[in-house]
């Protein structure tokens, strides 16, 4: 399976710090996803090189961050809900339930592929 890994990255007006360590702890989610023979997708990942792109502004963030997130998700399979409360992951959840794709809570409830 394709599996989105949704956690808090900015929520709560997170500084540079707490950013980076929310993201290399969805990144190493990831590798434990990779390592159960799944594809591990994070929005994140994807958005932030093209938010760079568009001049790594607050507009930018806005304009880029969910959207870009939120048509991923409906490419795959599958989400691994991770961390604290975040808006954005929620509505990634919620992209995953409304399509009746399974969303999990816990790296243990991942399916060995």
């Amino acid at each position: 399976m394709w599996i989105m890994l949704a956690g808090p990255y900015s929520t709560g007006n997170a500084d540079a710090e707490t950013r980076a360590a929310r993201l290399a702890a969805l990144n190493a989610a990831a590798l434990a996803v990779l390592r159960l023979g799944h594809v591990p997708v994070i929005g994140v990942n994807m958005a932030l090189p093209v938010i760079a792109a568009a001049g790594g502004t607050p507009d930018a963030y806005e304009e880029v961050m969910m959207p870009l997130s939120l048509a991923l998700a409906e490419r795959c399979d599958a989400c691994l809900r991770l961390g604290g409360p975040s808006a954005g992951a929620d509505a990634e959840v919620a992209r995953f339930r409304a399509a009746g794709k399974p969303v999990f809570f816990a790296l243990e409830e991942v399916p060995g592929g």
